[in-house]
C-alpha cells in the first residue's frame, strides 16, 4: 500500500489545495474518458459492431480507411483500458 503523509507547519489551507488538485485531476481523467468513449462509439455505430468483435475479428483491410482508421480504433480501446486501470 502506498501512503502520502504531507505536513505544514503552518495551517494555511494546505489540504484544500490538494483536494482541489485532485479532484481537478479526477476531473480531467473523466472528461478524457469521455471522449474515448465518444469515439469507441462512432467506430462502433459506423461499422455497426461491437469494439469486441472489432478486436476479435477485424483487419485493417475491413476498414474503409485501413491502417490509420484500424490504428485508431486500437489506440482508443487501449487508452480505455489504461484509464480504468487508472481511474
Amino acid at each position: 500500500m502506498i501512503k502520502l503523509q504531507i505536513q505544514s507547519d503552518t495551517e494555511d489551507g494546505i489540504i484544500d489545495v490538494i483536494r482541489a488538485a485532485i479532484s481537478a485531476e479526477i476531473k480531467r481523467l473523466e472528461i478524457g474518458l469521455s471522449k474515448t468513449n465518444m469515439h469507441i462509439k462512432k467506430f462502433e455505430t459506423e461499422y455497426k459492431v461491437t469494439s469486441e468483435v472489432f478486436q476479435k475479428e477485424f483487419s485493417a483491410e475491413n476498414l474503409k480507411n485501413g491502417d490509420q482508421e484500424y490504428i485508431e480504433w486500437a489506440g482508443e480501446l487501449k487508452i480505455k483500458e489504461i484509464e480504468y486501470v487508472a481511474h
